[in-house]
């Protein structure tokens, strides 16, 4: 039996105010950074060990991780961050204010941009400071690899290869990543084996660790650690 423990990022400083965050590269909140230690706290209960540990390149899912791994007493240098893990490009939302896009664009619209599997927001313009061009953390990525926009199908098909080429293959040992919503709803998918229905039905809450059981390779059980914040997941 081998673990994998998937964490969405604390409160970050965007979360707090309610905009579309994507791939600007916001830090956690007061409240965030207690959410990863208390999530630390519930990850060294189970008293396992954990040999490999992911994280995207945002540093909201970083710091996350570096608190997590300051309370079970594991040294930063064993993070791998990988771009692939970043969260979805919400195009020209970026920046802006939920409740005040669902005034101008109708509330039925705004889910759909934000849940449905396939329909993107429109491209964000590159003079725009939030592309991701116009932002340091991303200076070592290829240009082309830099999106304007993306669907859930786009973070998912990049989230997945990524899983598929990098991550799976050590499910042997104990695994953790600190993620976002939108990529760790993409490994929910996959994992789960999710319908594009149901994906987009499924709430990430922030801090509470998502243990996955395996057993060669196939998943047998899932639980939410924070039984308090818990968000209905898959029924086994």
């Amino acid at each position: 039996m081998s673990h994998l423990i998937l964490v969405r990022h604390g409160q970050s400083e965007w979360n707090s105010q309610n905009r579309f965050t994507g791939w600007v590269d916001v830090d956690l909140t007061a409240n965030g950074k207690l959410e990863a230690c208390k999530a630390g706290e519930l990850i060294k209960d189970l008293n396992i060990e954990i040999s490999h540990f992911y994280s995207s390149y945002q540093k909201r899912a970083i710091n996350t991780l570096k608190l997590i791994l300051n309370t079970i007493r594991v040294k930063n240098e064993k993070i791998l961050k990988a771009w692939e893990l970043n969260e979805r490009h919400y195009g020209e939302l970026t920046g802006l204010n939920k409740d005040e896009m669902k005034k101008k664009y109708g509330e039925d619209k705004i889910f759909k941009f934000r849940r449905s599997w396939n329909m993107s927001p429109e491209p964000l313009n590159k003079n725009n400071p939030y592309h991701p061009i116009n932002i340091e953390t991303y200076n070592d990525i290829p240009r082309d690899k830099l999106p304007d926009t993306e669907s859930l199908k786009d973070t998912y098909e990049r989230v997945i290869k990524y899983y598929l080429n990098n991550i799976e293959k050590n499910l042997n040992k104990n695994i953790l990543i600190a993620a976002h919503g939108n990529s760790i709803r993409a490994l929910c998918k996959y994992l789960f084996d999710l319908d594009n229905e149901l994906i987009s039905k499924l709430e990430i809450p922030t801090g509470n660790p998502l243990l996955i059981n395996f057993d060669n390779k196939k998943v047998k059980e899932a639980k939410y650690l924070d039984f308090s914040r818990a968000k209905d997941l898959i029924k086994f």
